[in-house]
């Protein structure tokens, strides 16, 4: 295939795309009127359903397939990093120097942990109820974890966070994901579907049938996906070596 033929594919492709997105923009409701369908579907949605936060609706029940991409990508890409990050035959592992941490900058890290950790949690378990939920809960809950690094040292975060637990975590996660979506399809409706348990009452930790399981499971998901990560390249700047000594 030549140069000039796949670049009058890519142009006759862009001309249908971009008549397609034109079309589509002409039929859009008008800016700061009245009539939302889309919104107004998913609030009654999410309040027929007993979830007080109509976004964490619309990602875990309403479009939670969308959801599950999501999260795929999302372990596909620390997955990739691990595999490109592992240690190689012409590398080996140095004990990470001692870092002298300033006292300020300790005691605030100390200090600041405990207090990230339990926020990233509180997000996580009322992402059905109040704004947040699993992937930003799960982003501040992998964060806190790392001010062990700013506060103490390398060593002190390794112990906190051993790697392999929440490699498998990550694991457990995704699949309890992936489970909660075939149990309805077990219990005759539909992939993903929030019919599996009850609906509870509105505004409480119970409510929202399957949505906090999800969230739950995303919010886990997400954590250790971050952990791992992070670890990673972390372990590429301060521990792993080429025989050079770089």
């Amino acid at each position: 295939m030549s140069r000039s033929f796949r670049l009058w594919v890519l142009a006759i492709g862009g001309a249908g795309l971009a008549a397609l997105l034109v079309a589509a923009c002409f039929d859009l409701p008008g800016f700061g009127g009245t009539r939302h369908p889309y919104g107004d579907r998913a609030v009654r949605a999410s309040l027929a359903r007993r979830t007080a936060n109509v976004i964490s609706s619309v990602n875990f029940d309403q479009r939670a397939y969308d959801t599950l991409g999501e999260m795929s990508i999302l372990f596909a890409a620390v997955l990739g990093c691990v595999v490109l990050l592992r240690q190689n035959r012409d590398e080996h592992r140095d004990r990470p120097k001692p870092t002298e941490v300033a006292l300020p900058v300790r005691r605030y890290a100390l200090l600041v942990l405990p207090v990230a950790l339990v926020t990233g949690l509180y997000v996580i378990a009322h992402g059905q109820l109040s704004p947040g939920g699993g992937f930003q809960g799960g982003v501040v809950a992998a964060t806190a974890l790392h001010l062990m690094y700013l506060g103490a040292d390398y060593g002190a975060l390794e112990r906190v966070r051993p790697i392999g637990v929440f490699e498998v975590t990550d694991s457990l996660a995704a699949c309890s994901y992936l489970v909660l979506g075939l149990a309805g399809v077990l219990t005759g409706t539909a992939f993903l579907a929030n019919t599996l348990l009850p609906y509870g009452t509105f505004n409480t930790l119970s409510s929202g049938g399957t949505v906090p399981l999800l969230n739950a499971a995303i919010g886990m998901e997400v954590a250790s996906a971050v952990v791992v990560l992070l670890a990673r390249f972390l372990d590429q700047a301060v521990e792993i070596e080429d025989e050079n000594g770089s």
